[in-house]
């Protein structure tokens, strides 16, 4: 009968070594914090709420598209906010008039977060976009729309790393591009 040794494990340690951690984005961690600010005012309303949305979370999380930017975050409380809004709709055309109200309770608390994230404004991405067209002229490159749009939104691009939202990048180039053409 072969033995194993005591002190020496049977399978030797796997170790996960990542070169940097998975980022939180900033906003997460905002509502994580007013999570623990609504369990101590005993806040059920707005309690509620913060928990469905961590919930909700945690379940993209575990999908092929996690939130790893406030960005993303965004997007997702958009569109919750665009369901509280139709579901507080359908209460009122069921003369439910009390879940309506609590629906949009929960909505104005959802809202208060689409609010809370900085994005880059208009002006701004109008000067990155003309700094990348800028670029390509000088490589003597032809403009395309799609050239441009990677340069400003993809790795290494004028707002990598930035709170911009890609239907205002590509709205603006096309329409400076258009205007080129």
């Amino acid at each position: 009968m072969a033995t194993r040794p005591l002190l020496r494990p049977s399978r030797p340690f796997l170790h996960r070594l990542y070169s940097t951690p998975p980022s939180t984005p900033p906003m997460l961690l905002k509502i994580r914090n007013d999570l623990k600010t609504a369990l101590k005012t005993s806040n059920k309303s707005r309690l509620l709420v913060l928990r469905s949305l961590l919930a909700s979370i945690i379940h993209k999380s575990k999908t092929a598209s996690p939130i790893t930017t406030d960005i993303q975050l965004l997007s997702h409380l958009r569109s919750l906010t665009a369901a509280s809004r139709s579901a507080a709709q359908e209460f009122r055309a069921a003369n439910r008039e009390d879940l309506g109200a609590k629906e949009d309770a929960q909505r104005k608390v959802l809202e208060e977060y689409v609010g809370s994230v900085e994005l880059v404004d208009e002006e701004d991405v109008r000067r990155g976009v003309k700094q990348v067209l800028d670029g390509i002229r000088e490589k003597g490159e032809e403009v395309r729309f799609g050239a441009v749009v990677k340069a400003c939104l993809g790795p290494g691009g004028v707002f990598e790393g930035r709170n911009v939202e890609r239907g205002e990048v590509v709205r603006v180039v096309k329409e400076v591009v258009d205007g080129l053409g």
